[in-house]
């Protein structure tokens, strides 16, 4: 049976994926209580749909996340393109340490393959550049995982355009993955140009906005306790007011269009081109459901240019993360 989304290969040699991925962090962390089963369903559904293109993180829940979507792919691994990410853990100060050490690419990628209960990962990422190690000697550690058969393509994540650049003389990086959707395109300033000078495939996470634009949230109390948007900086104040609008004009094409705001918004991000996989995030058969349908949105060049103008680059109001400097983790603020 055809895929209803159909496949797209990442990277000039890299891996063919489902065109649409599902991003399984939100089963384990930030968005709410995450029902445990629904999860898994959710992964199953996903694979009896053609979206096979599974994202993870070791970071994740702490580990939850991949030994949840190891146990959901349990004998179901040959339908999978598999990718996970290492370098990010939680400090006692309520933020992020970045690790980029060639022994810790090896130890992480080791823990990485007992949770998800794999022997191989299809896609390995470093989720940020750490700027204290050079790119060279993590990415150098990273191709000796490929060499030794635990590791099939690389990838980088929110890396700058200097790191990409690196990176490749040293072994073929087949993905980058960073956000990019209607309300944030600051890829596309200088990131986006140099990855496809590389042959570098490019998956956007939160390509839903974090789920604002799916028209589902209308106000701040929308969310529940347990939901970090409460305080994200785009989600509060005079921000969410501003980019409620931005919604509003995304939802009124959507109703021309007869599909939802979400699915506009996710054949937006499809339609930036063949090297492109979205991976929207979802712990809910149904709201995957509607994602796999965004393929079947069919976008005209007028289309596309009206979308352009009602979110042009820099139209969302607030910052991406709360700490500017979580966005690169090889920016001059992270390292100084």
């Amino acid at each position: 049976m055809t895929s209803p989304v159909g496949t797209r290969t990442l990277g000039r040699d890299g891996p063919a994926v489902s065109a649409i991925g599902l991003g399984c962090m939100g089963m384990s962390q930030m968005y709410g209580t995450a029902d445990r089963d629904e999860s898994v369903a959710t992964v199953h559904r996903a694979l009896d749909l053609g979206v096979t293109f599974l994202d993870t993180s070791d970071v994740y829940g702490d580990g939850h996340n991949e030994e949840l979507v190891g146990e959901a792919i349990a004998g179901r691994r040959d339908e999978v393109q598999l990718a996970t990410k290492f370098s990010l853990s939680r400090n006692d100060r309520g933020g992020m340490d970045i690790d980029g050490r060639p022994e810790n690419v090896r130890a992480r990628a080791e823990a990485s393959l007992r949770r998800l209960r794999v022997d191989v990962i299809d896609l390995y990422y470093q989720h940020r550049v750490d700027p204290r190690v050079p790119i060279e000697d993590t990415v150098g550690a990273m191709a000796e995982l490929v060499e030794q058969g635990k590791v099939r393509h690389l990838g980088l994540s929110e890396a700058s355009a200097a790191s990409l650049r690196r990176a490749v003389a040293v072994h073929p990086i087949a993905a980058l993955q960073s956000e990019w959707s209607l309300w944030t395109r600051d890829l596309e300033s200088e990131v986006l140009g140099v990855a496809r000078e590389h042959g570098i495939g490019i998956v956007p996470f939160s390509p839903l906005g974090r789920g604002f634009l799916t028209g589902a949230i209308r106000s701040p109390e929308d969310f529940g306790e347990d939901d970090w948007r409460r305080g994200h900086p785009r989600f509060t104040g005079e921000a969410f007011a501003a980019n409620l609008r931005l919604v509003d004009a995304v939802r009124a094409m959507a109703e021309e269009k007869g599909c939802t705001p979400g699915q506009l918004a996710l054949a937006w991000v499809l339609a930036q081109g063949g090297d492109v996989v979205p991976i929207p995030g979802t712990k809910r058969r149904s709201y995957l459901e509607e994602n796999v349908a965004a393929a079947a949105v069919q976008l005209s060049d007028g289309d596309l240019a009206r979308l352009g103008e009602i979110a042009p680059p820099g139209v969302a109001q607030g910052g991406r993360y709360a700490d500017a400097s979580y966005a690169y983790g090889d920016s001059p603020e992270r390292a100084a």
